[in-house]
């Protein structure tokens, strides 16, 4: 038989799954449906401007990633990706330009069901007045917690991520296309920065403010 704090975990990580589901979702299809309105029509001609989540889902991305934070952290951090919308940055109407509209959709989306989530979660009765209120308010605060992780980490100015292609489009042309050249490294850099506790440190304080103007709106 499991233990009880094995299958509070697993029952923790069912009502984290829908928030995580609609978090890399719309995030992706933002992207592609920003990208269609910018001159660019390849995600839509993959099917990928969909809130379908079987057309976004990555094995490794959507499901053993944030399977394996979760238990690593005892669910405390959640965190997944889906497969990228393609993109052809060429075919946009002002490409270095339209490239930061682009970027800044999906983090701008989670900005947005991170706010939605939280208002759900502020109109909820706290305590709780039965088991179904309790779980609501646990996937409320789940949903926060993800969009907001989601689009800080996204924001993080490291190619490939969407931080990384905003500020290639803002750079000047010459010190764009220098900085284009580490995106190969990205990911390695990205990996060291998370286990070694680095990017904890940077992106926290813009989660909690996030969730401060959150408390102050609602």
């Amino acid at each position: 038989m499991w233990d009880a704090g094995l299958q509070e975990q697993f029952a923790r990580l069912a009502i984290s799954a829908l928030p995580i589901l609609f978090a890399i979702t719309v995030h992706e299809a933002a992207h592609g449906f920003a990208a269609l309105c910018l001159g660019d029509s390849t995600a839509a001609r993959a099917g990928r401007i969909t809130l379908n989540p079987l057309a976004h889902i990555d094995a490794f991305g959507t499901v053993a990633l944030p399977l394996l934070l979760f238990f690593l952290t005892g669910g405390k951090f959640l965190f997944g990706y889906a497969k990228p919308v393609p993109v052809n940055f060429q075919a946009l109407r002002r490409p270095k330009q339209d490239i930061l509209w682009v970027a800044a959709a999906g983090p701008l989306v989670n900005f947005l069901m991170a706010a939605l989530w939280f208002f759900l979660w502020s109109a909820l009765p706290n305590p709780p007045e039965s088991g179904v209120q309790d779980a609501l308010l646990h996937m409320c605060a789940a949903g926060v917690q993800i969009n907001l992780v989601l689009m800080a980490l996204n924001l993080f100015p490291l190619l490939p991520l969407d931080g990384g292609r905003i500020l290639f489009s803002l750079l000047p042309a010459r010190q764009a296309f220098s900085y284009a050249r580490t995106e190969p490294y990205g990911f390695m850099i990205l990996i060291v920065l998370l286990w070694s506790g680095v990017l904890e440190m940077i992106l926290t304080p813009f989660i909690d403010g996030c969730f401060a103007l959150f408390q102050f709106l609602f």
